[in-house]
């Protein structure tokens, strides 16, 4: 299985910053992101890459983990909240326009898949609502998306637009979601909706948005 470490200065967060690609670049380009106080290193380290090194090796797929900056975001209680938010759009203009880019140009592609758990979940989850004609599939493993918790009872716009619990029901065009086997949802949204599979049975949603049937 091929194996890249890029690095490199991002203007969106004035420094570097750390990836690792799985394969060639070709096939289905997948966004994997890390969990929690985790890196971009995590998903080798703890074998999920691996679990899928057959599609990789086959050129199916490429797999992109991204750095995460969670500690300097959701976790940073050193920072006002607005500024805690305003940190995590920069790193989704990090992953949107640096990492979404590479990964299209390299697999010729203008759609990318997304995935990861916990609070990995909520950033391939909330990136592809907010961006779905550039998210062909979502994989939500264990995924939370109620973020109030991480901003000291303090709301603007901002963290409005970046909470799926508080947006989506309020969507234009609502969710259609479709059973997909035991303990999994599609749910599509959008002139191109993404695809999505959400692994419920271990979820961390505190509740639910109304969504069409």
């Amino acid at each position: 299985m091929n194996e890249r470490y890029i690095k490199w200065y991002t203007p969106y967060l004035s420094r570097e910053f750390e990836m690792l690609v799985f394969g060639n670049g070709g096939g289905l380009p997948l966004i994997l992101f890390p969990t929690s106080f985790a890196r971009y290193y995590e998903n080798k380290d703890f074998g999920l890459v691996g679990s899928v090194d057959g599609y990789i090796d086959s050129g199916k797929i490429t797999v992109y983990c991204p750095d995460a900056i969670d500690l300097e975001s959701f976790y940073n209680k050193s920072i006002h909240p607005a500024d805690r938010m305003r940190t995590h759009n920069a790193y989704e203009n990090v992953i949107v326009r640096d990492v979404f880019d590479l990964a299209r140009r390299e697999c010729n592609c203008h759609r990318v898949a997304v995935s990861g758990a916990s609070l990995g979940a909520y950033h391939a989850g909330n990136i592809a609502f907010r961006h779905p004609d550039l998210v062909s599939y979502f994989i939500s493993l264990s995924g939370s998306f109620d973020i109030s918790s991480f901003f000291d009872g303090y709301h603007d716009d901002n963290i409005y637009f970046n909470s799926p619990y508080e947006y989506l029901p309020k969507h234009h065009r609502p969710l259609e979601i479709q059973p997909h086997g035991h303990n999994h949802r599609h749910r599509r949204m959008g002139q191109h909706p993404p695809r999505i599979v959400s692994l419920v049975r271990n979820s961390q949603f505190k509740r639910r948005p109304t969504l069409a049937r």
